[in-house]
């Protein structure tokens, strides 16, 4: 029996701001904490998952649709199409992420998967190829491959995502200010991202891509210069917030309170429910965490909250 690989993956923001499916960030707990789910892999007998942590009971009951093992018949397959050996591995999920919240579950999930097996079997596939995997799998749950939680989960940072050969896509790292807090509070609310993903229409009038284009740019642009007041002014999402907002009770009256408390923008995380402002110190997080929550809380929403920052590793094997 091999020694068991513990794998961390971080919790993410995916669509952020200005960059639907382009733009995604790693998070990283202010209290030094870790936020995310972890998987532990060792070679076996025959392939097994055991399952637990605060969100265990929501995991589907056949393990065989859990993403972990699912992740795995993906990397199963690539290592026959290498010529390699398909092993057998024993799990374990510490499943600490809600499922269907925003901050990149499933992500999570897959990536902690993919970096416990890579480790395990003594690195058969590149960095590229693991991505592309991430990709599959997050499919299964949201209905099409997106890139922007599963890379930054992977690599951390803020990422964009740049086009790369035959359509696939290339993360590149975004300069994030460091002195910023994200004040990141999930509603006690599930909106899977299939179903989210179904409000936005697969093509857009000539002028709302030229904004959300407009935006995005803008917003870049902002990051590489220090360009605090264009920063601001694009810290927004154009495209999918407008469509999404009814599916979350509670979220535009959160959002205008993170706002009327001096946030620098407030929007959704990922598909939602749950969302972020952006604060200038942890101080000011904390307002705005506070704010949030008040404005869930008259809308009959329970809400928990969390301040971040950008994890700048990602993936990462514990001790």
């Amino acid at each position: 029996m091999s020694a068991t690989i513990r794998a961390y993956a971080p919790a993410s923001i995916g669509n952020f701001a200005a960059g639907f499916d382009l733009m995604g960030a790693a998070l990283a707990p202010l209290d030094g904490s870790l936020w995310g789910d972890v998987v532990g892999a060792s070679e076996a007998l025959s392939t097994s998952l055991q399952v637990a942590g605060p969100f265990a009971a929501l995991m589907p009951s056949d393990p065989a649709q859990n993403l972990v093992l699912r992740t795995f018949e993906f990397m199963r397959e690539a290592l026959r199409a290498k010529g390699l050996a398909r092993p057998e591995v024993a799990f374990t999920l510490q499943k600490n992420l809600p499922r269907s919240s925003g901050v990149g579950s499933s992500a999570s999930s897959i990536v902690a998967t993919l970096v416990a097996v890579q480790v395990l079997l003594g690195e058969p596939f590149t960095r590229a190829e693991l991505l592309g995997l991430a990709g599959r799998a997050e499919a299964l749950v949201s209905g099409s491959v997106h890139l922007d939680n599963v890379a930054p989960s992977l690599h951390g940072g803020l990422l964009l995502l740049v086009p790369g050969e035959a359509g696939s896509s290339k993360p590149r790292a975004l300069p994030w200010p460091a002195e910023l807090v994200l004040a990141v509070v999930h509603p006690s609310l599930e909106l899977a991202t299939e179903q989210a993903r179904k409000v936005i229409p697969a093509a857009l009038p000539m002028a709302e891509a030229l904004a959300f284009a407009q935006n995005l740019a803008a917003f870049v642009h902002a990051l590489h210069t220090k360009d605090q007041e264009v920063f601001v002014r694009c810290l927004r999402d154009v495209l999918a917030e407008p469509r999404r907002a009814d599916l979350v009770p509670g979220f535009r009256a959160a959002q205008a309170a993170a706002m009327a408390a001096g946030a620098l923008g407030c929007t959704l995380s990922g598909s939602g429910p749950s969302l972020f402002a952006v604060a200038e110190s942890a101080e000011h997080g904390e307002e705005l965490a506070a704010a949030m929550q008040a404005a869930f809380q008259t809308a009959g929403v329970a809400s928990s909250a969390r301040l971040c920052g950008v994890d700048p590793t990602g993936a990462r094997v514990l001790p």
